[in-house]
């Protein structure tokens, strides 16, 4: 995963990320015309992985629409900061349209992964080679069926002047499942930084978990044959033996993750200082401009989703230690989320706003903020460690974790509530409640054992198990809870918003697009 793409090739693939039909021909003739006939298929596929991470990294695009959306991420407007247009407020109190800025980047960046995985394929690939650029391509369609309900597709080879044509709803699902099954076993095992035989039966999973979904998304139902597929999946992933609770719940996301992460199945890989996504923007969004490291000061996490946790609980918040870190003389919560009095991490020093005031973050925020104490409003979320050696480059060595061993066992509990079998594997138990417990009382959480599980009380421990890695709306849409009032949003919505509006831009530029309904 360490080899670097041709300067002409990288520079085509990250400029497709951008626009889904305008740059599949600039990605086409650079492919063909700048090589000279000499296909590096290595450095192609090297290429796809690279803009597979676009649509995911960072806070906007795909984060921006699972997150932002739900009662786990507020983009308030803080004066004259962070307003966009209303792009951010669109999100989390549900009113978007079909030209949202947002909507757009994320349906570009997602179809440009499809496109340059399919790109590649034409190019006589090894059965690894053509597996791994099928599984990410199945990746990104799984990701625009849940988000849009249509999926745009050519076969390789394709010209770009023909229209890419559309599957919609099931028929897009099936085809992803198809995909992923045909080509599992020439899937390589590892590393979890490549698009692997356990990161494909982790896809099957959320593809079965969700098939009711895509069939309703307004009422789906959940069949027990699909629920046993999840169990089985989920046995094949733990019975692997190959991942466990790391020591520590914030090592699956530190700058060496690659090394300690021990529960991460699927990963984007970044190399600090190399090769990297935009991660730093998961803390420089959050941070205060007067924090080290320093940040925009603007998204936070509602006080209602703070209060999920128990004050024990190690997810909540904790000072971390890792290679790297500022020294934190106070030993003040470094991860997870702060609230109330900030420091310095590097003298210990309390730290003040730019009008002089303390610098301490409040449970109170509001979606519009004009008061004097805009700028400590609301409650911060350090998912990933700042990577502070590589900060000013903004290429940091956190990996994105895509898929982790909890959401497995979460998902098996939740198959099992929906109609499953239960069964034994590993160490976790056969039932729901021991799965989840299995996941709370592990030293690295340290909250204490439930007495007893249903589905509400599975989708609050996902929640708080998987916050910020951009599963929190699919969780809502199945069980029914999306367009529920949260924090900073009164209403219940419209079965509308359970998808996403295919954005204007595209519908004029590919006529076997169609909007969705009610947009």
């Amino acid at each position: 995963m360490k080899k670097i793409v041709s300067a002409a090739l990288l520079l085509a693939l990250t400029q497709l990320a951008d626009s889904c039909k305008l740059n599949e021909d600039l990605q086409s003739a650079v492919t063909k015309a700048s090589t000279g006939g000499n296909i590096n298929v290595s450095a192609l596929l090297d290429g796809v992985y690279v803009i597979a991470r676009v649509p995911f990294q960072g806070a906007t695009n795909a984060f921006a629409l699972s997150e932002v959306t739900t009662d786990e991420r507020i983009m308030p407007t803080r004066g004259p900061d962070w307003d966009d247009n209303g792009v951010w407020r669109q999100l989390h109190l549900q009113n978007w349209d079909a030209n949202n800025t947002q909507i757009l980047g994320t349906f570009n960046a997602v179809n440009g992964t499809i496109y340059a995985a399919t790109d590649m394929l034409q190019y006589s690939p090894t059965p690894s080679q053509a597996a791994q650029a099928r599984m990410l391509r199945a990746w990104a369609m799984y990701w625009e069926l849940d988000m849009f309900d249509q999926v745009p597709y050519r076969d390789p080879g394709e010209p770009v002047t023909q229209l890419a044509r559309v599957r919609k709803g099931p028929e897009a699902l099936t085809f992803v499942m198809s995909e992923v099954t045909a080509i599992l076993n020439d899937l390589p095992d590892g590393p979890v930084g490549l698009a692997t035989k356990d990161a494909a039966r982790g896809l099957l999973m959320k593809c079965y978990i969700n098939k009711g979904v895509y069939a309703d998304r307004s009422a789906p139902t959940f069949d027990a044959a699909d629920m046993n597929q999840v169990i089985t999946l989920a046995d094949q992933i733990i019975s692997s033996n190959k991942y466990k609770f790391a020591a520590n719940y914030f090592d699956n996301f530190a700058p060496n993750n690659s090394a300690i992460g021990t529960e991460n199945i699927f990963t984007q890989v970044n190399i600090g200082g190399v090769s990297s996504g935009p991660m730093r923007d998961l803390w420089r969004f959050v941070s205060h401009y007067n924090m080290n490291p320093s940040g925009y000061n603007g998204p936070c996490v509602g006080s209602d989703f703070y209060d999920k946790f128990e004050a024990t609980d190690l997810r909540r918040g904790q000072n971390y230690v890792y290679p790297g870190r500022l020294p934190n003389p106070g030993q003040h919560v470094n991860v997870g989320f702060l609230i109330g009095q900030q420091y310095d991490l590097t003298t210990g020093t309390a730290l003040t706003d730019r009008s002089g005031n303390p610098l301490a973050f409040t449970r109170a925020v509001s979606i519009i903020e004009t008061g004097t104490n805009l700028e400590v409003t609301g409650i911060r979320p350090y998912k990933y460690a700042p990577d502070i050696p590589n900060d000013p480059t903004a290429l940091t060595d956190n990996d994105l974790a895509m898929l982790r061993l909890p959401d497995v066992l979460l998902m098996k509990a939740e198959a099992i509530l929906r109609g499953g079998t239960g069964t034994s594997a590993g160490t976790y138990g056969s039932t729901p409640l021991a799965l989840v417990n299995a996941i709370r009382t592990d030293p690295s959480r340290a909250a204490s054992a439930l007495a007893s599980v249903d589905l509400n009380a599975l989708l609050d421990e996902r929640g708080r198990e998987l916050y910020l890695e951009m599963w929190r709306r699919q969780d809502l849409v199945r069980f029914g809870k999306f367009l529920l009032p949260v924090q900073e949003r009164t209403q219940t919505s419209p079965a509308t918003y359970l998808i996403f509006p295919i954005p204007n831009q595209q519908l004029g530029a590919n006529t076997n697009l169609t909007q969705n309904p009610g947009y």
